[in-house]
């Protein structure tokens, strides 16, 4: 049997370092979280269940009422010349009641990732993106929400990040009925700040998702994450296919499931062929 080389502890070592981060991250959040999680249900707001199908129909739902933490663990190979790139998403999602007919949805990705072998090797924190969207109570004739979303510089490498400030706009619209999710997601951000070296941001995100759930709480999932770099005129494009289950832990509620990652289109410096995708979904519904 060979020795581990170099390279192999290189890969070891700098995923242990991604993996550090996520304690103190989960504490951060999940805290937050559940501080919110104690609040009134807003005024004019439907009734929420905790029987795990209607948590699960409102985990398919991307501006539910519905407190969530989400962490998604992607994991994408033959990036690059021949590295491979890991990537751990924060995403907790915090509704606000605005008043008895309107919310206000706080989504936030927080991105950590580990790479190794493109360009060089990286482990630290990407740029933050932080989606607000006003949403209307009603759920008929379908569920939609607008408003603004930022671009926050919080990379720790330069290679994890853009280096620049961006804003722009993002709405979402979809529709539940029956077992039934389907809708999109959009956004357009572009560079205003930041530092003159590096490249503006110009950039559109769509989104379109459809999800069938079970009465056994399983959800399976279709969608794309699909981004257009309008500048470098480049498209990136994974389709992920994937299934989850609501469970408890406890008294706790929360979304585990994965499945596959493949990139149909993406720039040379990208991913290519298919990875995959783990995720945990803690879920705190309002008492």
């Amino acid at each position: 049997m060979s020795n581990p080389s170099r390279r192999d502890f290189a890969m070891r070592a700098g995923l242990i370092k991604a993996i550090a981060w996520l304690p103190l991250a989960a504490v951060v959040l999940m805290t937050t979280a559940m501080a919110f999680a104690q609040a009134q249900p807003s005024p004019g707001a439907p009734p929420q269940t905790n029987d795990s199908e209607s948590l699960a129909k409102q985990v398919a739902n991307p501006i539910a009422s519905l407190i969530s933490v989400r962490f998604e663990n992607n994991f994408d190979f033959n990036t690059g010349p021949e590295g491979y790139r890991y990537t751990m998403n924060f995403q907790p999602v915090i509704p606000i009641a605005v008043n008895k007919n309107w919310n206000m949805i706080s989504r936030t990705i927080l991105p950590i990732t580990h790479q190794d072998d493109v360009v060089s090797s990286q482990t630290g924190l990407g740029d933050i993106v932080q989606s607000l969207f006003f949403s209307p109570n009603k759920t008929q004739p379908f569920i939609w929400g607008v408003g603004p979303v930022l671009l926050i510089p919080t990379a720790t490498d330069k290679l994890l990040g853009t280096g620049k400030f961006g804003l722009g706009p993002t709405a979402v619209a979809l529709k539940q009925q029956g077992k039934w999710t389907y809708g999109a997601l959009w956004n357009y951000i572009w560079s205003v700040a930041g530092h003159d070296d590096r490249k503006d941001v110009n950039a559109t995100f769509i989104q379109p998702f459809v999800a069938y759930t079970t009465r056994t709480a399983w959800t399976y999932l279709l969608n794309t994450e699909s981004s257009y770099e309008w500048k470098a005129d480049a498209w990136s494009v994974p389709i992920h296919l994937a299934a989850t289950k609501v469970v408890k832990f406890g008294t706790q509620p929360v979304s585990i499931g994965g499945g596959l990652r493949c990139w149909v289109n993406s720039p040379a410096s990208g991913p290519h062929g298919c990875g995959f995708r783990f995720i945990v979904i803690p879920l705190f519904p309002k008492r």
